[in-house]
């Protein structure tokens, strides 16, 4: 079965999802290839050490933000994209509100199913 969003997603038309701990987001488009995320974040929220094997591209649409990435740390702000291999451990602090556009290779179907939420939701104390 090939699943894929509308040609067209008018963000301003959706609701934000609720993942907890002061992150939500919004899919902007995807098939079984490629999908782009909206993922918004509280001042404080974490994005939990994680890994996965698809390949990720993350453009900072605003905030400020530390990721960290196989232990290597860098601060990231508006305008800056940043670039995780699969299978790499990687994590992110929102330092100062904002928003991140994430893009992955293949689609990630846990997303999908629901079951992808659980490295979002703690803040940091």
């Amino acid at each position: 079965m090939k699943r894929f969003s509308e040609k067209y997603v008018i963000a301003k038309d959706m609701e934000w999802e609720e993942l907890g701990g002061g992150v939500s987001r919004k899919f902007l488009g995807y098939d079984n290839q490629i999908m782009m995320v909206s993922v918004k974040f509280d001042k404080g929220a974490l994005g939990a050490p994680h890994q996965h094997f698809h390949t990720q591209a993350t453009y900072c649409v605003s905030g400020k933000f530390e990721f960290d990435i196989e232990g290597e740390k860098k601060i990231v702000e508006a305008g800056d994209g940043v670039y995780i291999e699969p299978n790499l451990l990687h994590s992110a602090v929102c330092l100062e509100e904002g928003q991140l556009i994430d893009t992955f290779s293949p689609v990630r179907e846990d997303f999908l199913s629901g079951d992808g939420v659980s490295y979002f939701g703690d803040k940091e104390s």
